[in-house]
């Protein structure tokens, strides 16, 4: 039957899931993303793979840990119980799975303690919609890896709780399709896979029980969750960055292995346009000395992420597994689905370094997978209104020297007032200022701009090249303007911005920001940083010279960015037309 769905096109398997998604639920449990048989393929690995005994022993410290923690309580930051639900989340998977391989009771008996504090929480809160999928999807993954061994009268409550505190508030937001609270139901982001797969591995945990509500997510859930799906085409990539990327694929795997496991099926979901290459996007915003292209919001670090294992798995993708294999570290980088998706094969790229994806807009350039020394340029065009955005059409991030010199600042508080509403355009680390472009008379970039990229060449390794056309970055001010960027003989960055005035004479400012000590030369600067030197040189337009810019906001509410400022180069008056050269070497 399995085989039969994954060869049904997505539309025909959509109107099949509609008739009765229950129709091949398996009847046992555990059936949320491993069964049985991927826990003892498991245990054979741990014999003769010293480094799955070595992530299991992360797990398993991990899980010892948490015997003797206080449990969760109801706890809002800002409007959200979001940490709360993730961090019950989290001891679940790791209580629950430590059980599942030891049969030692103090972790089963722990993971019901934990889940008995947050099934008397009064609600989920279901205002902040991610918090109550995040935390069904806790109650899942403790219901069903733990039914075996659970009494009757655990297995009724932990169901009312999944219930009356999940999949209720669910089904009446799904009614609501699209309005008010519903509003993630048709959502192209992060939103509508989180809270789809959270809510799905819910209502699939409790099938046999609550069949009505089930087959009720199910059929929703199989409507909404293309709607985000779309967004990883044509290449894998993801417009809100990332940290976005990560989490949107995370739950993009609960939802379709939940479904594989319980129904046999993700009908046609993980055969969507460019899902097959969502690794990529990992892979390839990440750099040599474990720093990520982080636009949109996202921090610029780069831990572990099981989806990576799992896509692996499901699309022969052994560069992935490496990748995964190579961030896990420590306990808090290891999730157990590392474990449970553990590869049977992984292997260093052979894919060019260097790669620009399309839809969203984002360009790497990089000489090596592997060497620290390399150079790593992220650079963006995109749209500015997508979620999570910044004003930062045409920003990069650049290591070199095994550093970090041009830096994303990253998002701001999430609890500043009107964040994502009517004041986000007024803090700075979300205005064009604060990103490593070209500010046009001081203004912010065009809400609703757009800018793609024009032109790509990455054939030569050791000189990637990407221009990105940023004159709808600022569309009553520029006629044109195109930023040229390419990496010569594998040691020198190289920017050309060449923009050309609208109507009138512009003001113009190139500059990026770095927490490197700067030396002014004139022309020329020399940045320091982890015993390292960076000398940058402005060429074009004659006369023109660095100078040093606070990075500090108006604000004291916002982040101060301390360690940080802008090298800038601002051209002389106002100009018409103007090419701005710059290198890094």
């Amino acid at each position: 039957m399995r085989a039969l769905f994954l060869a049904v096109p997505l539309a025909a398997a959509s109107l099949l899931a509609a008739d009765d998604p229950l129709a091949t639920l398996r009847t046992s449990h555990p059936r949320l993303m491993v069964s049985d048989a991927d826990l003892e393929r498991f245990r054979g690995v741990m014999a003769e793979d010293a480094n799955a005994r070595r992530l299991y022993g992360y797990i398993k410290s991990d899980a010892e840990r948490l015997l003797t923690q206080s449990t969760v309580e109801y706890k809002l930051i800002g409007p959200r119980l979001l940490e709360q639900s993730r961090l019950c989340m989290s001891r679940v998977y790791r209580l629950a799975f430590t059980f599942r391989m030891e049969g030692d009771r103090r972790f089963l008996d722990r993971a019901l303690l934990e889940m008995w504090a947050a099934a008397n929480f009064k609600d989920w809160n279901p205002s902040h919609f991610l918090d109550t999928a995040e935390m069904t999807h806790a109650f899942a993954i403790g219901y069903d890896w733990l039914y075996n061994d659970l009494a009757e009268d655990q297995r009724a409550w932990l169901r009312r709780a999944i219930v009356k505190l999940g999949l209720d508030p669910a089904l009446e937001r799904y009614a609501l399709n699209g309005k008010g609270d519903g509003w993630w139901a048709v959502s192209p982001f992060n939103w509508t896979l989180v809270v789809n797969g959270g809510i799905v591995a819910g209502a699939l945990a409790v099938a046999e029980d609550e069949p009505e509500r089930a087959r009720r997510v199910a059929e929703y859930a199989l409507k909404s969750a293309p709607l985000a799906m779309k967004s990883y085409a044509p290449d894998g990539g993801w417009a809100e960055g990332p940290g976005y990327w990560d989490y949107a694929t995370r739950y993009a795997g609960v939802l379709m292995q939940s479904l594989n496991t319980a129904l046999g099926s993700d009908f046609g979901l993980s055969e969507m346009p460019g899902f097959d290459r969502a690794g990529h996007f990992r892979i390839f915003t990440a750099s040599p000395i474990g720093r990520s292209f982080n636009y949109a919001d996202s921090s610029d670090g780069v831990g572990g992420s099981w989806p990576l294992m799992w896509l692996a798995r499901r699309f022969g993708q052994p560069t992935y597994a490496w990748f995964e294999l190579d961030k896990l570290t420590s306990a808090s980088r290891t999730d157990p689905l590392d474990l449970a998706c553990y590869p049977e094969t992984s292997a260093l790229p052979d894919l060019l370094p260097s790669f620009a994806f399309r839809g969203i807009d984002v360009a790497v350039l990089r000489t090596s997978w592997t060497d620290r020394n390399g150079i790593f340029l992220g650079i963006k065009g995109g749209d500015n209104a997508a979620n999570h955005s910044h004003l930062d059409l045409g920003s990069f991030v650049l290591d070199m020297k095994g550093q970090r010199w041009a830096i994303d600042l990253g998002g701001d508080d999430y609890d500043l007032p009107d964040y994502f509403g009517g004041k986000r355009w007024t803090y700075y680390r979300l205005r064009t200022e604060s990103h490593n472009t070209v500010l046009i008379n001081g203004q912010n970039q065009d809400t609703a701009g757009r800018a793609p990229i024009v032109e790509s060449d990455f054939s030569d390794p050791s000189q990637p090249y990407a221009a990105v056309d940023l004159k709808g970055a600022y569309p009553k001010l520029l006629a044109a303007h195109t930023r040229r960027v390419w990496i010569e003989n594998g040691s020198k960055v190289v920017f050309i911005d060449s923009l050309r005035a609208a109507s009138q004479p512009v003001e113009a400012l190139w500059s990026m920001v770095t927490d490197a000590e700067v030396q002014l030369r004139g022309n020329e600067a020399t940045l320091a940083k982890g015993g390292r030197t960076l000398t940058a040189s402005v060429y074009s337009p004659a006369g023109a010279v660095f100078e040093v810019i606070s990075t500090q906001p108006a604000s004291a509410a916002e982040n101060q960015n301390r360690g940080t400022r802008k090298l800038a180069v601002r051209l002389p008056g106002r100009v018409e037309r103007a090419d701005i050269v710059v290198t890094l070497e």
